[in-house]
């Protein structure tokens, strides 16, 4: 397991709790790891050729459109779809950014600081689908931990002192049902995909048109 903060939880130093993990978020070279991309099964779409407006993602996400604003500003989380350009133009969010989103507002809520929050977001952007999928977040309020594993989870717990934990394979699934109700938007011509899976309905309209 990585973390980000100083490695301290559970009396551990360093690497974290002990050899085999869980360890700390950090930003190395060896971090930076270009990662093999998901290839959709037959009949998906990928996700990244949908994207969401601010509101929808706010929605999904559980947090307010003043949040979502100042985050992209300050570059906690910024649209990997599309940003603004000036007035006129909409931010677009592709479905992992608002996975991040709601994250990040579950973090910010149990306390843990926003520098450990700023790690933990570009720890996430350099992760596959699968991995995040796979992951969970913990944090002690002082430092956040990647475990991959429950016997890293345990590891953790086993120090005493108050733990908070994420499960990114269910924040994932919840986001997806939340969007799964709300419209989104092809990215590469701007229509409108309502209601449903927007993913499913661009997938159905392909699959017409074969």
């Amino acid at each position: 397991m990585r973390s980000s903060g100083d490695g301290t939880a559970g009396g551990a130093s360093g690497r974290g709790l002990g050899d085999s993990g869980p360890y700390p978020l950090h930003s190395s070279a060896a971090d930076h790891v270009q990662r093999p991309k998901v290839v959709p099964r037959d009949g998906e779409v990928a996700s990244e050729e949908i994207g969401y407006r601010g509101p929808t993602a706010c929605a999904a996400a559980g947090i307010t459109y003043r949040q979502l604003d100042y985050w992209a500003r300050t570059a906690l989380v910024e649209p990997s779809v599309r940003p603004a350009h000036g007035s006129g133009t909409q931010r677009l969010y592709s479905f992992r950014d608002v996975v991040v989103l709601k994250i990040v507002k579950r973090f910010l809520d149990t306390g843990v600081s926003l520098q450990n929050i700023r790690t933990t977001v570009q720890h996430l952007k350099e992760r596959g689908s699968c991995d995040l999928e796979r992951m969970t977040l913990m944090s002690d309020g002082a430092t956040v931990y990647e475990c991959s594993s429950p016997d890293e989870v345990h590891a953790l717990l086993q120090g005493g002192q108050g733990i908070f934990g994420i499960a990114v394979g269910v924040v994932w699934r919840d986001v997806r049902s939340a969007l799964s109700q709300l419209h989104g938007e092809r990215v590469d011509t701007g229509e409108t995909l309502v209601g449903a899976n927007p993913a499913d309905e661009l997938a159905r309209r392909r699959n017409r048109a074969v």
